[in-house]
């Protein structure tokens, strides 16, 4: 059964990216992509991709001859060019109204929500998503972009260390009834 996972790193202040968007901070940090909960197992289950147009940008802009493997969504109100041969699909549609062909193109895989956090909050309130894998980096930023601006109730499902990094599993559980 395709899962909606929200698979990303954070600081242990709960920032995905600093102010200006970047990612040193993780980057210099060692974990193991084979190991618990790494990104060569999460990505072997992964059959289709959705991010917004910041981290779109930015992985083209640190990686210019990036494609996805994949097919793969950009939300964006920009207008915004794919490279040759990559099945990327600029939308400006609500979440809920992709979500159904995102899935169909997963294959029965996951669908991946690779970030920013505003995004996956959208995918949360429509109820579209599933998981979210976050490894917690032992750092704090006091600010910049943060991994979820939105209220998700969350159960935990598995927790383990890989390298630096605390991964923990969570499913996304039903929001509390009103008081």
């Amino acid at each position: 059964m395709t899962r909606t996972v929200y698979y990303t790193a954070t600081s242990l202040d709960g920032f995905i990216a600093t102010a200006d968007h970047s990612l040193d901070w993780l980057l210099s940090r060692e974990n193991d992509a084979d190991g618990p909960m790494g990104y060569t197992g999460f990505l072997a289950g992964v059959g289709a991709l959705a991010m917004g147009a910041t981290t779109y940008l930015w992985v083209r802009e640190h990686d210019p001859d990036w494609l996805p493997e994949r097919p793969a969504w950009v939300f964006t109100h920009r207008e915004l060019t794919a490279p040759p041969g990559a099945d990327l699909r600029f939308t400006a549609d609500d979440p809920a109204q992709v979500h159904a062909a995102m899935v169909a193109a997963a294959g029965g895989r996951d669908v991946w929500l690779v970030g920013g956090g505003d995004l996956v909050g959208q995918f949360a309130e429509r109820g579209l998503l599933d998981e979210v894998v976050v490894s917690i980096a032992p750092v704090t930023l006091g600010g910049g972009a943060p991994l979820l601006p939105r209220r998700v109730e969350l159960e935990v499902l598995e927790c383990a260390r890989n390298g630096e990094f605390v991964v923990v599993r969570y499913a996304v559980a039903p929001a509390p009834a009103p008081a």
